[in-house]
């Protein structure tokens, strides 16, 4: 089978085509799974720059990709709650124990797996999986937002930002968020209350008593967010553990969110999707082979998700 793969750590140039892949395995607790779709994550990127060589070290060749949708071929038989045909959506990163989705076959975890959206094209599910669970375990689980709560979400525009705002906005939430200029009316489009240029604006002098933040960029963006929130509030950061001296002289909750994608949160993200309260943005389609072009796309911050499309 075609998947795309890399033999060592680097730039997008490490990226390879490779047309005769072995086809995986079925192993205990799995699923194989035909790919229709699948979407690149930051997270795809570090893996292959060698950003996680330490903590998690590679045996290359190595086929890169988390998000995909495709249809069930062969279950494990200790597998209960998926029959083959199913159409279905999750995680096959190489780091929770999948074979990677950036292939035309798959072997992935049935608790990384779920029915896919019924109201979703394969390309929409494959985009959806990483950011979706993101931000439900963001503002459900680690923040418990709620009505009328104030929320400060960072990158607004990106995969997993444009999901966050859905989602705060359907949980009845003031939403304000950080985009660059370009961005502004997109994010508008989703609903959000106030929209901070951060190219031009100062988020950190303008607000001020707000329930929580969710931040999606990092740096510098991190511990100033801190100014931002009431006392007792929740801040929420997918680019590590925030400052727990600062956290703890503020009275904050500061969470650094570790991503588990599991078929519960999957199931509840379908939910979402189905009853038209979370649409995924797709900035551009690619093919297997154009991955080189896909790769560079992603690392240009694009609005919404990249995807690619594995099968008709």
């Amino acid at each position: 089978m075609k998947s795309i793969q890399i033999n060592k750590y680097g730039t997008s140039d490490v990226l390879e085509i490779n047309d005769n892949t072995p086809d995986p395995t079925l192993r205990k607790g799995q699923l194989l799974i035909d790919v229709f779709a699948a979407s690149i994550n930051p997270v795809d990127l570090a893996i292959r720059s060698g950003y996680l060589a330490q903590m998690a070290p590679l045996q290359f060749p190595v086929t890169l990709g988390g998000d995909f949708a495709g249809i069930v071929k062969e279950i494990d038989v200790d597998v209960t709650n998926f029959k083959i045909g199913d159409e279905v959506y999750g995680q096959a990163i190489i780091l929770n124990g999948g074979s990677g989705s950036f292939a035309q076959s798959l072997e992935a975890n049935s608790r990384n797996t779920a029915l896919k959206p019924k109201t979703a094209s394969f390309e929409e599910a494959g985009a959806l999986p990483l950011v979706g669970t993101c931000a439900i375990q963001a503002l459900e689980e680690h923040i418990k937002l709620a009505k009328n709560n104030k929320i400060l979400i960072h990158g607004g525009a990106g995969g997993i930002g444009h999901i966050a705002i859905q989602l705060a906005k359907f949980l009845g939430a003031y939403v304000t968020t950080t985009v660059n200029t370009d961005d502004i009316e997109f994010v508008k489009k989703l609903g959000v209350d106030e929209v901070i240029d951060y190219k031009t604006q100062a988020f950190e002098t303008i607000l001020k008593d707000y329930d929580a933040v969710f931040d999606t960029v990092g740096g510098e963006t991190t511990n100033k967010s801190f100014g931002v929130l009431k006392n007792g509030g929740v801040l929420v950061s997918m680019l590590g553990k925030p400052d727990e001296k600062l956290a703890k002289e503020k009275n904050i909750t500061a969470v650094g969110q570790r991503t588990k994608t599991n078929t519960e949160d999957l199931n509840r993200l379908s939910e979402l999707v189905d009853n038209g309260k979370i649409k995924v943005s797709i900035d551009k389609v690619y093919s297997l082979d154009k991955i080189k072009e896909a790769a560079s796309h992603q690392e240009t911050h694009p609005r919404g998700k990249i995807v690619l499309k594995i099968r008709e």
